[in-house]
Order: C-alpha cells, then sequence, then structure tokens
C-alpha cells in the first residue's frame, strides 16, 4: 500500500512549490491527490484586503463594487490549476490525480481523509491577512476537523502558515 498525501492549493502549484512539496519525504513513496477549489464565494472585506496587501489595486477595486466571481469562470479557472499541478506532479515523477472541488473545500477535504492510506494535508495557498490572523483560513479549519497531521505552505515560498 502506497501512503498517500492530500495536497490542498488555491493555485497551480509552481516548481518551487512542488520541490517543497518532494523535500517533505524525499525518502518515501507516495501518491498525491490535488484539490482544487473553483472558489466562487469570497468574503468581500478578507478578499479586498488580501489583494490591496499583494497590490493587486484593480481587483480589489472590483470586488469592493461587488463583483463576485463568474462560477463557471471559476470552475474552469480550477480546472486548469488542477492540470497544471498534476502535469508539474507527473513531470517530478510522482503519481498524482485530483479534482475540483466547491467553494468551500473542507467537505471534499473531510471525504478525502477518510482513505486510510491518507498520511497528511498539505495545504498551499497565499497569505491571507485576515483569515490567517483570524485563523479560519483552510489549514487551521482542517487542523480543528480532521484526524491527520496538517501543514500550511505558502506559496512560491519556503515559508510555514
Amino acid at each position: 500500500m502506497t501512503d498517500t498525501i492530500v495536497v490542498l492549493t488555491e493555485d497551480s502549484l509552481a516548481e518551487a512549490d512542488v520541490a517543497h512539496l518532494l523535500e517533505l519525504h524525499p525518502e518515501d513513496d507516495l501518491v498525491y491527490r490535488v484539490l482544487v477549489p473553483a472558489d466562487t464565494d469570497q468574503p468581500l472585506l478578507a478578499t479586498v484586503l488580501d489583494e490591496l496587501g499583494l497590490g493587486d489595486l484593480r481587483d480589489a477595486l472590483r470586488r469592493a463594487a461587488g463583483h463576485e466571481p463568474d462560477p463557471s469562470r471559476a470552475r474552469a479557472t480550477a480546472s486548469d490549476r488542477l492540470t497544471r499541478t498534476l502535469g508539474a506532479l507527473t513531470a517530478a515523477g510522482r503519481e498524482a490525480s485530483g479534482e475540483v472541488t466547491q467553494d468551500d473545500p473542507l467537505p471534499a477535504l473531510r471525504a478525502a481523509v477518510t482513505d486510510p492510506d491518507v498520511r497528511e494535508v498539505v495545504v498551499v495557498t497565499y497569505p491571507h491577512l485576515v483569515e490567517d490572523t483570524l485563523h479560519t483560513d483552510w489549514a487551521s479549519r482542517a487542523r480543528e476537523e480532521l484526524k491527520v497531521p496538517v501543514l500550511h505552505l505558502y506559496s512560491g515560498t519556503s515559508e510555514l502558515g
């Protein structure tokens, strides 16, 4: 039996993210299951603050004006992110599968960890000022609910959340 690492990510894994993920268990033969949410229900204040913090003034203004992400576009974007992530893991010589989840990925994550082969969950996100500070981010919520180790990595860095 091969252990599984469940990866919850909000964007395609960059080359650095894949490298950091594989460095966690360099000697182990693991399978990766990737979950990417089709994020259409983003909290207004938290999203605007995150976008301003990342220097994305245009998107911050669009969200402040009440423009919600289109559900079909969000699903297509998530599907593309999933495809690119699976390709990156496969190119690194790892077996990987995945799925697009609903806005809130916790139900899909909860279902994924019922598999007895799941060793841990790795959440890969950008920093989110409000959610990270208030511990309402995906990793914090998963740590509270799940019975497996949960690691939070910030995308593109080696920093832990």
